[in-house]
């Protein structure tokens, strides 16, 4: 480890820039777990939301260890179509497609009504979502470490802001789901979300990048409007 780093104005500035954009780039995360565990009992689903959130601080590290393959995910492997597609792209495209069939299954069980009779399945339940969570955290993972390379220079500062990012991904998500759990029409929105998510994957695979900043600046607004509804619902019921 490179000690000298911690007398560096530029390594400190590349750490809070870094941890930022990681922050950011993990609220997609939190919010699918958020809406997985929301299926959960109360137990369950903190645990469940703590093994998913350690996977991902643990595929995202793993990552960073072996960053000259993860460089070569980019690099195109398959052609389609005259399209070039790398190892990356492929995942992203296979994360997108999970996601838009994830979320389009649950807004279907939601409008549908199934599932409302208060029986949850635990134990096949909890295996289910762990197994989408690994699913999800590897691609998440790959788009958060793979974006990450080139703002910052040395490993040490990526492990940390990475590290840092998940600590404060771990203290909002208790909120987040708890959020989600009280109020049902904000899972209706967070599956929204992630439907515009699994949409911006698929099209980040085939090489149209749709800018992050105007999807987070849909879903803060969206959240927005929705807390001033939630809010004006309580006060009427009052």
């Amino acid at each position: 480890m490179n000690l000298d780093l911690l007398f560096e104005a530029s390594a400190w500035a590349s750490l809070l820039t870094l941890t930022a954009m990681e922050i950011v780039l993990g609220i997609d995360n939190i919010v699918f777990i958020s809406v997985l565990v929301s299926r959960l009992p109360a137990a369950e689903g903190k645990r469940a939301r703590q093994i998913g959130l350690a996977l991902a601080l643990v595929f995202r590290i793993a990552l960073l260890l072996i960053l000259s393959w993860l460089i070569g995910l980019t690099e195109p492997v398959i052609t389609i179509l005259g399209k070039g597609l790398s190892w990356r792209d492929l995942i992203l495209l296979a994360g997108g497609l999970f996601l838009i069939y994830k979320a389009t299954h649950e807004i279907h069980q939601g409008v549908e009504g199934h599932g409302e009779d208060g029986s949850k399945p635990v134990t096949a339940g909890f295996t289910a979502v762990i197994a989408q969570i690994i699913v999800i955290d590897m691609v998440f993972s790959v788009d958060s470490i793979v974006t990450a390379i080139g703002m910052a220079e040395h490993v040490e500062i990526m492990i940390a802001a990475v590290v840092i990012a998940m600590g404060v991904m771990y203290l909002a998500s208790g909120a987040i789901a708890g959020f989600i759990e009280r109020h049902p029409t904000t899972k209706m929105l967070a599956l929204a979300f992630l439907l515009m998510i699994g949409i911006a994957l698929v099209a980040d695979g085939v090489g149209f990048h749709i800018p992050r900043g105007y999807i987070y600046t849909a879903m803060a607004f969206s959240a927005f409007v929705e807390i001033l509804n939630v809010s004006a619902r309580r006060k009427r019921s009052h």
